[in-house]
């Protein structure tokens, strides 16, 4: 007997499945009301617009000289690299925030369909730190552009560097679903955490030591790699795949991953 059926029967009281505007309104609710997400979008906001903005002031100078081999667009994002970290616990603990206390029996007692779920969260998730996201990677090239424009190195909002602000937004969005996904699949925060970084930022870096062909199609296949390159002006990295095409393999590796959460989620016990 479903849930629904339940409480009908003992308490005579009709009552209504729980439709999918429903869910997402209490995903919604639940995700901001728990101090972690407004804390972490802080560290998000700050690391994000504020060391872009100090590496551009730190760097500007020298930019503008004869002696610089860099590109002033390898740092109007420069910060953005590091909110990553924030998307991926953002993502995580919307998932095993309620694996750690329960309430995920709780949510799924109220919706039934455990896949209306994952696509709520999904759907809260990915929106919220899409605009955040957007927004502090803009935050971040007013305040780094000041500087370099002071030394006639200023870049135009158009462009790769335009895309690179809504790109920033599209990665990390992208992030905190893939981070969501292995919530669901190891339900253990810290251990979601701790894959999803050492996936991203180690094993991203370190596949760069394999020889050969082979070596070079796994570091253009890993999810940092590949995602990474929309947040970006100017590629930091020429031999890996270009902005939509590695934004594309992110977005199909993301898929997959979250299919099989899906699949998972529908067979095991909360």
């Amino acid at each position: 007997m479903s849930t629904t059926n339940t409480i009908q029967a003992t308490t005579g009281v009709e009552v209504e499945p729980a439709g999918f505007g429903t869910t997402l309104r209490a995903e919604w609710i639940k995700l901001w009301t728990v101090r972690s997400t407004w804390w972490t979008m802080f560290a998000l906001v700050v690391l994000g617009a504020a060391l872009t903005t100090l590496i551009c002031w730190g760097n500007a100078s020298w930019l503008a000289s004869d002696d610089a081999d860099e590109s002033p667009g390898s740092f109007i994002t420069w910060g953005m690299m590091i909110a990553q970290v924030c998307a991926v616990i953002v993502g995580v603990l919307t998932v095993t925030s309620e694996y750690g206390t329960g309430m995920i029996r709780t949510t799924f007692a109220a919706v039934p369909g455990r896949g209306r779920v994952l696509a709520a969260k999904a759907i809260v998730v990915s929106s919220v730190i899409f605009v955040v996201g957007t927004l502090t990677a803009l935050l971040g090239y007013v305040g780094g552009n000041y500087f370099l424009d002071r030394e006639g190195i200023g870049l135009a909002l158009e462009g790769n560097v335009a895309r690179a602000m809504y790109g920033s937004g599209l990665f990390l969005a992208g992030l905190a679903l893939f981070s969501m996904a292995v919530g669901f699949l190891v339900r253990h925060t810290a251990a979601a955490i701790s894959i999803v970084l050492a996936l991203v930022f180690v094993v991203g870096n370190m596949v760069l030591l394999i020889p050969g062909s082979f070596g070079d199609w796994v570091t253009k296949l890993m999810p940092g790699n590949a995602g990474g390159a929309i947040a970006a002006p100017v590629p930091f990295n020429p031999e890996l795949l270009g902005a939509w095409a590695g934004l594309g393999v992110f977005a199909a590796e993301t898929a997959a991953l979250l299919a099989l959460a899906w699949y998972l989620l529908r067979r095991r016990d909360a």
